[in-house]
């Protein structure tokens, strides 16, 4: 008998150890399930602003445990916060010439120039720019033997600032119709209202001096050159006012390369082509790559006063005219190309247009834009453009 009660009471005794241990593991589970569930909802919360709640079962654990050390972590250090794309947005050259200044007062103003649709995605980018193809003076004589010869007083200005340009280059073939007096009037005029400009200056210094902005943490760098000139006196130097000439693109490589070593992305505008050409001669698709190799992230070019083509060159794309955007009583075809940059990708679209009797509209019916597309498509080289204007590389090399 007293064998037997030694052995129950052993038997006891076990079992109770036994319990204890069952529940020390369901414990340890239970805790262990809700540290994650807890974990979780906290995170997941955070991300959206919100305050965090769990089950019911684990609320009241929540105010006898201490927090795990992962949770801890995670709500210290926060989350990363997205990060916001740069939009910049190019559009070719620009002239307010009879046409323009006429349907600016009949019109009530900038939108009687330039359509609601094409204002609203001015107002939207970071940054605006375009080609300036006239100068801002009432000084100087008109430049002989050229055919045309175009120059707006200074006040009229307040057009550009209405139609939100930021950025203009004046590396081109009528920046000095009416001389250097005349050239400077146009830079203390741009310099008067704020907007920045690229491609001329009162030296060879000034002319090549590029805009750096910072636009969403991105360092982006602007440059400014002409290949179109009447005569070599339009070239800049070290003592008289002109602008950076690309004849000989050395200069502007070299520029080129000096500001990839500053910024996280390179815009060269440049004036070339052929007038009323819709493709590129073959000089400019040669210095296209070219400014690409020495740094350049988008290749943007007017002159043709008609679109040309657009083409990838390892990865990175050349635009080579964006023909006119605001300019004479006609343009069948126009495009603001709107460049987004951000986590670590470009995206680039075309919003195309036409214009009539100086008024710049946005094409909205779909078949308008359809036919838009596929022309730009057909005069490219290896891209594509979907319904919605998005450029993308078939072959790039």
């Amino acid at each position: 008998m007293k064998g037997k009660g030694t052995v129950a009471a052993a038997a006891a005794l076990l079992g109770i150890l036994l319990i204890a241990v069952l529940g020390l593991l369901i414990g340890k589970g239970v805790y262990g399930s809700y540290e994650k569930v807890e974990t979780m909802a906290v995170s997941e919360g955070e991300k959206k602003g919100e305050k965090a709640s769990l089950p019911e079962e684990t609320e009241q654990m929540a105010v006898q445990t201490e927090p795990s050390a992962v949770y801890q972590e995670e709500t210290s250090a926060g989350w990363p916060e997205p990060e916001e794309a740069v939009t910049l947005l190019f559009a070719g050259d620009v002239l307010l010439s009879d046409h323009v200044l006429n349907a600016y007062q009949s019109g009530g103003g900038i939108t009687g120039v330039v359509d609601q649709n094409l204002l609203e995605e001015i107002q939207k980018a970071d940054l605006f720019m375009v080609n300036e193809e006239f100068p801002f003076s009432t000084r100087g004589e008109a430049a002989p033997d050229k055919q045309y010869t175009f120059r707006l007083p200074p006040e009229r200005v307040s057009i550009f600032q209405e139609m939100g340009i930021d950025l203009v280059t004046l590396a081109n073939n009528h920046a000095l119709d009416f001389g250097t007096d005349a050239l400077v009037d146009t830079l203390d005029t741009l310099d008067g209202a704020g907007i920045s400009h690229v491609g001329a200056g009162r030296n060879l210094e000034e002319a090549k001096k590029p805009v750096i902005v910072e636009l969403q943490g991105k360092t982006i760098g602007f440059l400014g050159a002409s290949r179109v000139i009447p005569e070599t006196s339009w070239n800049a130097s070290s003592s008289k006012p002109g602008m950076l000439v690309t004849y000989d693109p050395s200069m502007t490589i070299q520029e080129i390369e000096k500001l990839d070593q500053n910024c996280d992305y390179v815009v060269v505008y440049v004036h070339w082509g052929i007038e009323r050409a819709e493709h590129p001669e073959e000089y400019q698709r040669a210095m296209g790559k070219q400014y690409i190799d020495a740094g350049a992230d988008l290749v943007v070019g007017s002159h043709p006063h008609v679109l040309q083509g657009i083409e990838y060159y390892k990865g990175k794309p050349i635009i080579y005219s964006l023909g006119n955007f605001v300019f004479g009583s006609s343009i069948p075809r126009t495009a603001l190309l709107k460049a987004e940059l951000g986590s670590g990708q470009e995206k680039l679209t075309l919003i195309p247009g036409t214009s009539g009797a100086g008024y710049t509209r946005a094409l909205t019916e779909d078949g308008e834009k359809e036919e838009f597309y596929s022309y730009i498509t057909g005069i490219s080289y290896g891209v594509t453009i979907d319904e919605q204007g998005e450029v993308q590389p078939v072959s790039q090399y």
